[in-house]
């Protein structure tokens, strides 16, 4: 159990210390509550913090459940168990890549462009379910030129630690249940994260 996104990105952080200072590492947070948490890792490892946003595709009549995911490229991953077709997703994508645009001009508003050639990607976010979003932050972070990606996350759900584990070169956890009904149950404070918090880790940065 975490005290709050401050308190995992501080238990992540330990296990993360090898890479104090190192010149080629940057930290990514899938927004939002994933920024919080890479905040804290960013600043107790002297590294720098950016973003990667990544945006589920909810079922129709059911937006908690994902059906795929969606990349700032645009580029859509499917849940392969929830039977949808490739038309079906693109054509569910289109209001997130909308949304993703939005948040991406938001966050990255005076920031360079995100450039991960060579880099090693501590790729953070504040709970992991299905993986959706994460997988598809990984596939965009191979895409765009990084050698090495750690995933680093407070708590995951065992079964999609197995899924991602295969997927990148190094997953970092603090719990990995097995009984896994929502990120939140793991956090005694878990309030949503506002766009103006993100903006103030990324200054901070």
């Amino acid at each position: 159990m975490f005290r709050d996104r401050h308190d995992a990105g501080r238990q992540l952080a330990e296990e993360l210390a090898r890479f104090v200072g190192a010149s080629d590492v940057v930290v990514l947070g899938i927004p939002r509550g994933g920024v919080v948490v890479g905040e804290e890792i960013a600043r107790r490892l002297e590294l720098p913090l950016d973003i990667i946003v990544t945006s589920k595709i909810g079922a129709p009549g059911n937006p908690e459940y994902a059906v795929g995911a969606v990349d700032p490229d645009g580029a859509v991953i499917a849940n392969p168990y929830a039977g949808y077709s490739t038309a079906e997703l693109e054509h569910l994508g289109r209001s997130v890549r909308e949304t993703i645009e939005r948040r991406v001009q938001m966050y990255r508003s005076g920031r360079d462009d995100l450039d991960l050639e060579g880099k090693t990607v501590i790729l953070v976010d504040d709970g992991i379910a299905t993986g959706l979003t994460a997988m598809a932050a990984v596939e965009y972070i191979y895409r765009h030129g990084a050698k090495e990606i750690v995933l680093a996350v407070p708590v995951i759900a065992s079964d999609t630690a197995d899924r991602l584990e295969e997927m990148v070169d190094e997953l970092i956890t603090v719990e990995e249940p097995d009984i896994f009904y929502a990120v939140g149950q793991f956090y005694r404070s878990f309030e949503q994260t506002s766009d103006d918090e993100v903006l103030s880790a990324l200054a901070g940065r």
